[in-house]
């Protein structure tokens, strides 16, 4: 069933009946004509397709980059689509100049999704760093392995950037006026602000129901078409709140928004540089918590790290909400507590007495952009060396993200010893029960894990703790 969808592209406004599961990527280049942006992988992992969205949020346009190829057009209602044409100019842009000079352009196929990607990091930060912003691109793969060129022409963006001393506030003016945007960027936010939000129902009963659609979109696009499907993104679910006890983070929030979120740097400062082993930053603006967990991946890193938090789900049916445990959610493999009409409505962590500690560890093929052979979290609150509580889960060990309970219990109460920690992942052996498949053997598994728990206790109390007595 089509649906009315109204988005601006470039500086054209689009006021269109489509199937809402149509990918962003599908109507850029078959039905807009833009070529510049690129189809490769179709899964998320190239960077090939990358174009910018821009929404008005809390009173200001914001954008961030995005993987097209996995973007339902039904998210991209109410906002301002950016493609390589967008950003052309009559001369070349100081980006689009640096790969030029610097020859990071080579066979250009995947150039514009690095362009689009590195605008958008322009776009949002003020002061630029050479890491940061290739961590920007972390998502955009060069087929023709020249990355070097492509590292100095990002080097000297961050210079050039750096020394204009640009503006916190105003800062699209301030970009146009440098000639990194094209002028039309001014009007943007005046012109998103016309456009009727299309108040179409959302029906939950008997429909497929998407977040930001990142796994879907690449095991079902095609059935999707087919079948009637329901957009959460229309019920606003990406939200903070907090009282003395909790913090409650909506469904919809994305990957990004709560790894940089006001919450991750008060309580869990060093989980930011952890997270940028979840995907790559294309995918993190459009996958959600509340996605991550449905899909109920057994090695999910947003599973894990919840787990090890103590979170608890709210449910929503109708009008009616119920309250589970996080580890009374994942049932069996790809089966949750989820009854066809009911939503997640929000994750709520118990906020922690303080000094407590977090960590989290994985283990995969390849550090960045792949799927976990083994993870784990750990969380703890101590005094003077003992520990008071202990929480700790593991997933790639179980058919579901596990949370270890007999180890946690094990450790409550108990001083951080060489001794006790081994004592642990010897209990941790007990509550799992891998499989060979293509991320290792069970033996593999049943290796690593003990690793792991290990690695959290030398990260966490490194002044008691000497690696060289756990090997």
């Amino acid at each position: 069933m089509n649906k009315a969808i109204k988005f601006i592209l470039n500086e054209t406004l689009f006021s269109i009946n489509i199937n809402p599961a149509t990918t962003l990527l599908d109507f850029i280049r078959n039905v807009a004509g833009l070529k510049g942006t690129k189809e490769g992988c179709r899964e998320g992992d190239c960077g090939a397709c990358a174009v910018l969205i821009g929404k008005i949020e809390n009173g200001s346009l914001n954008y961030k980059s995005i993987n097209s190829c996995l973007f339902p057009i039904a998210n991209a209602g109410n906002s301002h689509i950016v493609t390589i044409e967008g950003l052309n100019q009559v001369e070349l842009n100081p980006i689009q100049k640096e790969f030029n000079e610097e020859s990071a352009t080579q066979c250009g196929f995947c150039t514009p999704g690095f362009i689009n990607s590195l605008t958008s990091y322009i776009i949002e930060n003020q002061h630029l760093t050479k890491k940061n912003a290739e961590n920007s691109v972390a998502g955009n793969i060069c087929r023709c392995t020249g990355y070097s060129s492509i590292k100095r022409a990002i080097e000297n963006i961050v210079e050039h950037f750096n020394s204009l001393n640009s503006p916190q506030n105003d800062r699209i003016p301030w970009l146009v006026e440098n000639g990194i945007l094209p002028k039309y960027f001014l009007e943007i936010e005046s012109r998103l602000q016309q456009i009727s939000e299309n108040k179409n129902e959302i029906e939950i009963k008997n429909t497929i129901k998407i977040a930001g659609g990142t796994d879907l979109f690449v095991q079902k696009h095609e059935n999707l078409l087919e079948n009637n499907v329901t957009f959460l993104s229309k019920l606003k679910l990406n939200f903070f709140d907090e009282n003395e006890k909790l913090v409650e983070i909506g469904s919809g929030t994305t990957i990004e928004e709560f790894r940089n979120s006001d919450f991750i740097s008060e309580f869990y400062p060093k989980l930011k540089e952890k997270l940028e082993l979840f995907a790559s930053p294309l995918i993190r603006n459009s996958a959600t918590i509340g996605g991550n967990l449905v899909n109920a991946s057994p090695i999910g890193d947003i599973s894990i790290i919840l787990l090890a938090m103590n979170a608890k789900i709210k449910i929503k049916q109708n009008e009616d909400f119920r309250i589970i445990n996080l580890n009374e959610f994942f049932k069996s493999y790809k089966k949750v507590d989820l009854a066809e009409n009911e939503i997640i409505y929000s994750i709520q962590i118990p906020k922690q007495e303080k000094p407590f500690l977090f960590n989290f560890e994985k283990v995969s093929k390849r550090i960045h952009l792949d799927i976990a052979s083994v993870n784990t979290a750990i969380q703890i609150t101590y005094e003077n060396y003992s520990i008071k509580t202990c929480k700790i889960s593991a997933g790639g060990i179980a058919p579901i993200p596990k949370f270890l309970s007999k180890t946690s219990d094990f450790l409550c109460g108990k001083n951080i010893t060489i001794e006790n920690i081994k004592l642990a992942t010897e209990i941790a052996q007990t509550e799992i029960s891998p499989i060979s498949d293509i991320r290792g053997t069970e033996n593999y598994k049943r290796l690593l894990l003990p690793q792991l728990i290990k690695s959290h206790f030398i990260e966490l109390f490194p002044k008691i703790i000497d690696v060289r007595n756990l090997i």
